[in-house]
């Protein structure tokens, strides 16, 4: 079972910039990013094939870049103009998500 290991989260203000990583210990297919805020449910924010081919969602189209080195068995998600409602817990997880591979996810709080 491949474990998965996000980290980059922490405290921006708004319009700043955050890049997450996300570690997996073997061989990955279709990623994804997802988060999660207060009250809500979780929720697919980017996702990349393993030959690199991303979609987005709506509410970060044009602001959020997921990528991936397959070599590293790394993704990442590069976040600029951030917004106060961006503040989740992010978590990386394979698309579609697989419940073992929830990781502990790491926080992104956009506030002035």
């Amino acid at each position: 079972q491949v474990q998965l290991v996000e980290s980059g989260g922490g405290l921006v203000q708004p319009g700043g910039s955050l890049t997450l990583s996300c570690a997996a210990s073997g061989g990955i297919g279709a990623m994804g990013w997802y988060r999660q805020a207060p009250g809500k449910p979780r929720e697919l924010v980017a996702g990349i094939t393993r030959g690199g081919n991303t979609n987005y969602a709506d509410s970060v189209k044009g602001r959020f870049t997921i990528s991936r080195d397959n070599a590293k068995n790394t993704v990442y998600l590069q976040m600029n103009s951030l917004k106060p409602e961006d503040t989740a817990v992010y978590y990386c997880n394979t698309v579609p998500a697989r419940h073992s591979s929830w990781g502990q996810g790491t926080q992104v709080t956009v506030s002035s």
